[in-house]
């Protein structure tokens, strides 16, 4: 994620994440240009006069277009800020859990599990929501769990388990262990708002009409452009096309914001902040 300074507006117009959003569609604007290029060839050199092509239609159109992209930045972002705010809660049920775990029960092995168990349910959450990184889920160590195929849920078991074999040991109360269970119930809700958000992309036919409006409207351009621009018709095409279709890439990279782009949820430092809070606080003598 990138952390920037939203008052620095001349750090923010040069900054090189614009650069990169011009590297990855450098190809397809050069293409643009070349065909604005030469629609603008064949109707100045090559015919008499150029075609005189009413801007009205693209008008009307670029008005619809720009609803469909309010639209889709609007949806993308909902799902980056949902995203957010179910990791905001992740870091702060499982700080409660390792207080409620530190001031319920004076069993030292019982504040060591949960100082290891809550940031390893933590740290396979984030690796569960990158299926396509290198880093695999990390199972529990030992045990029964150790080859399970969905490793979050082997956490949370493991900690349910612990939970309730201190309550059978009289080490909590009937109450204190209803305590735990709650958070521990509320780290596997966050888990499946993750995976709904991960496993539920825009709806097909959504994005494919978009990028095909985009694609359509910005090729067409030239031709009801040439009339009024002559050969500026080139650069304002190929801005025209920069403007279009990096809105839907800024979308396309946020709308699953568990990934590892720079505009994604800082999972990494969430999961450390997180291990930190709980070693800390089980760790208090």
């Amino acid at each position: 994620m990138i952390h920037y300074n939203p008052k620095s507006w001349f750090s923010l117009i040069f900054h090189a994440y614009n650069r990169q959003v011009i590297a990855k569609l450098l190809p397809a604007m050069v293409a643009m240009g070349v065909l604005t290029a030469a629609i603008c060839y064949l109707e100045l050199e090559v015919l008499e006069n150029p075609m005189e092509v009413s801007n009205v239609v693209h008008s009307l159109l670029g008005f619809v277009l720009s609803l469909f992209l309010v639209f889709r930045t609007n949806t993308a972002y909902d799902r980056w800020w949902e995203g957010r705010k179910q990791w905001g809660g992740l870091v702060n049920v499982s700080r409660t859990l390792a207080i409620r775990v530190r001031e319920f029960s004076g069993d030292a092995a019982a504040h060591a599990f949960f100082s290891e168990w809550i940031p390893g349910f933590v740290h396979s959450l984030r690796d569960h929501l990158r299926p396509n990184q290198p880093d695999a889920p990390q199972s529990p160590v030992g045990g029964e769990f150790v080859n399970s195929e969905h490793v979050p849920n082997a956490w949370a078991q493991g900690m349910e388990r612990r939970a309730i074999s201190m309550n059978k040991a009289g080490d909590l109360t009937d109450q204190q262990h209803w305590l735990v269970a709650q958070n521990i119930e509320r780290m596997v809700d966050i888990l499946g708002a993750c995976e709904r958000i991960h496993k539920t992309p825009v709806p097909y036919s959504y994005s494919m009409f978009l990028k095909k409006f985009i694609f359509l409207y910005v090729v067409t351009l030239p031709i009801g452009f040439v009339a009024t621009f002559a050969w500026w018709s080139v650069p304002v095409v190929m801005l025209v096309f920069y403007i279009l279709v990096g809105v839907e890439l800024i979308a396309e990279e946020i709308e699953d914001p568990f990934g590892v782009d720079e505009n994604d949820l800082p999972l990494d430092g969430l999961c450390e902040t997180i291990r930190r809070n709980v070693e800390e606080i089980l760790g208090r003598a």
